[in-house]
């Protein structure tokens, strides 16, 4: 490729834009077109050179993508029969779920899954989800349609560079589909031993340039049971609704959406937990010329968990972004921009246990980043970029990153890549504290830094054949200022616990090191026109340590636990009279702390489109245990199964 067929390929990769996965403008409509069919139906090379936005926050092909992406795709979603985001998120063979019980899931990349689960970005529509309480998400308030979602891009590794603090090990990105592709009506209604769900959905115009949707949802859970078989009163509900719009013209485009929910968890005391919450996102995206284009993001998301006469959380949260992206010099595809994060957490203490002082507080985040894609050569690109980030804790961050990528031919890739993230301080690691009658037990966190990492990888992507195609990525995580939880070395109150004797109170530091390294493997093969089959395989090692001086007493267990390995295969089959079978089955090692084994599990749907807007399906999960654990020796996850019907008009 010449430089002018270079610089033709920059401005048309420049003037998709982020935008295109976040509402779309007519000149994108044209060009991504081909792609408004049935994914199933596209071979594994068009899967291959399907679009992605969260590598570079640009459009570019999977196959040109220089991170460790999986693509899960709309058809994958819904052949699934999963509808709670985090059974969704187990198609991702670079993540690692677990369920701890009827509400409560572990999620992350590359490790690091505890409790908290604090090292991964998720983002719904550009919206980020993570609370500023832990760091991690509460997925039980994220309640997505799963016929609406376009796809979820799950990177596994560091995104600071673009995404900011807390993309330490990787970015779920799910992106919903524009208005325009919904349009029409949908009712689907499902029931079984274990989740009973109904969502609705209907679509229109206004006019020549603008379309709509509206859409509502019920989900319960029930009870999980302990291994002993007595059930556990962690049953939960959620209602929620919502709306998008779509408008665009020649130049421009805007989305306006948002969501409300109202939900419940069954706890035994002192009372049920309330959940709460509300959103709203607009996006304008503007093309300048056919090199450029600018885009302004703002939404407001508040979200509440109470109890009476229990603790409880309401957090209310204002986002700015602002995101240019131009190219020049025939070689340079630039994306600039910066952001502003303004989160107003309200705790309410409990009568007794742990609390927050202060009960309320108010942090900021600020940023600007620049990232430079140069085309080296024909097949050589070199990406350089950097975010500088402020926060209320810590002060200043950069965020660098390098990735160097060598398409050597239109089927293969290469790349490799140098990272920096971080991981910023949340509420829980500066503000808890807890006394034992007269003696402060736990004394928050206040000199808590930044968790830090700088990240190594090496991958390489390829078309092996016509039929097939194959993603592997190696990383070696350098870890430093973990969180540890340390005693005093100096006090009145003396303690000994896990072999480290002090003084109380005990505080959130910084002396946990150490290192992770593995490898993800994942690959499809089409055997036929009507059977596809997807697998996929990580492992993961992990060496941390404690520094010198450290007087921790929570061990290196708190960090998190991974299982060293995880296996998936799934089967998807187009068959005869309107049927579809879905199998999926994965294997995953045993969790060392606490301890538990590893399991096999299967899952699987059949469906039968008894005419085209009628479908009817039965699906079933984790079919080969009659209850199996997976994270928690409390709790075990049920076999469950789910029939279903969805009426489309």
């Amino acid at each position: 490729m010449g430089s002018t067929s270079r610089r033709n390929h920059l401005l048309r990769t420049t003037v998709l834009a982020t935008a295109t996965a976040f509402g779309g403008i007519p000149a994108v409509d044209a060009a991504l077109a081909a792609q408004e069919v049935d994914p199933f139906a596209l071979s594994p090379e068009e899967l291959f050179g399907a679009t992605v936005v969260s590598v570079s926050k640009m459009p570019e092909n999977l196959s040109d993508a220089p991170a460790a992406i999986y693509v899960i795709t709309h058809d994958e979603i819904v052949r699934s029969g999963a509808t709670y985001l985090p059974e969704i998120l187990r198609l991702a063979p670079n993540l690692q779920v677990a369920s701890s019980n009827s509400d409560f899931y572990a999620v992350t990349a590359r490790g690091f899954n505890g409790t908290t689960a604090n090292k991964l970005l998720v983002l719904i529509d550009g919206r980020t989800v993570y609370t500023p309480l832990y760091s991690g998400v509460f997925w039980d308030v994220q309640g997505v349609v799963p016929e609406d979602i376009d796809r979820i891009e799950v990177i596994s590794g560091p995104g600071a560079t673009l995404w900011g603090a807390n993309a330490v090990n990787g970015v779920i990105n799910i992106i919903t589909r524009n208005s325009r592709d919904t349009q029409g009506g949908m009712v689907a209604v499902e029931g079984g031993n274990f989740e009973n769900r109904v969502r609705m959905r209907y679509g229109g115009k206004i006019g020549d340039n603008a379309t709509w949707r509206i859409y509502g949802t019920g989900l319960r859970r029930e009870n999980t049971e302990t291994p002993a078989g007595m059930p556990i009163n962690d049953a939960w509900d959620n209602l929620q609704g919502g709306f998008r719009v779509d408008w665009r013209n020649a130049q421009d485009a805007l989305t306006f959406q948002g969501d409300i929910n109202d939900g419940k968890i069954d706890q035994n005391v002192p009372s049920d937990q309330k959940l709460k919450g509300h959103n709203l996102l607009g996006r304008w995206t503007r093309s300048l010329d056919e090199s450029s284009d600018l885009q302004v993001q703002v939404y407001y998301d508040y979200s509440s968990r109470t109890a009476t006469g229990a603790a409880g959380d309401s957090v209310s949260v204002y986002d700015l972004d602002v995101q240019h992206s131009f190219s020049f010099a025939q070689d340079h595809a630039v994306v600039w921009g910066g952001g502003y994060r303004q989160s107003e957490d309200r705790f309410t203490n409990p009568p007794a246990g742990a609390f927050f002082f202060p009960a309320s507080r108010t942090l900021s985040v600020g940023n600007l980043f620049v990232q430079d894609t140069i085309s080296l050569a024909d097949d050589l690109k070199l990406t350089l970029g950097s975010k500088f980030e402020t926060n209320n804790y810590t002060g200043f961050e950069p965020l660098p990153s390098a990735r160097l990528s060598w398409k050597f031919s239109d089927k293969d890739l290469l790349w490799a890549a140098v990272s920096r993230a971080v991981r910023t301080p949340a509420r829980i690691d500066r503000d808890v504290f807890q006394n034992i009658g007269s003696i402060v037990a736990i004394g928050g966190g206040p000199d808590f830094n930044d968790e830090k990492l700088i990240a190594y990888e090496l991958g390489y992507r390829t078309q092996i054949l016509s039929r097939a195609t194959l993603s592997v990525s190696t990383f070696y995580n350098d870890y430093s200022s973990l969180r540890s939880l340390e005693l005093s070395p100096t006090g009145t109150t003396p303690f000994t616990l896990g072999g480290s004797s002090g003084f109380l109170p005990v505080t959130f530091g910084n002396k946990m090191e150490g290192y992770t390294y593995g490898v993800e493997i994942w690959g499809e093969y089409s055997v036929t026109d009507w059977w596809r089959l997807t697998a996929g395989y990580n492992a993961l090692r992990e060496h941390l340590r404690f520094e010198p001086d450290s007087l921790d007493v929570a061990g290196i267990q708190a960090a998190g636990n991974d299982p060293k390995y995880q296996i998936s295969l799934r089967s998807s089959m187009n068959l005869p009279y309107g049927l579809q079978l879905d199998v999926a089955v994965r294997n995953v090692g045993a969790l060392p702390n606490p301890r538990l084994p590893g399991y096999a599990e299967a899952d699987a749907r059949i469906a039968w489109q008894v005419r085209k807007d009628f479908e009817l399906s039965l699906a079933g999960f984790n079919l080969l245990h009659e209850s199996h654990p997976e994270f928690s020796t409390v709790s075990e996850v049920p076999r469950s199964f789910v029939v279903g019907a969805r009426w489309t008009f």
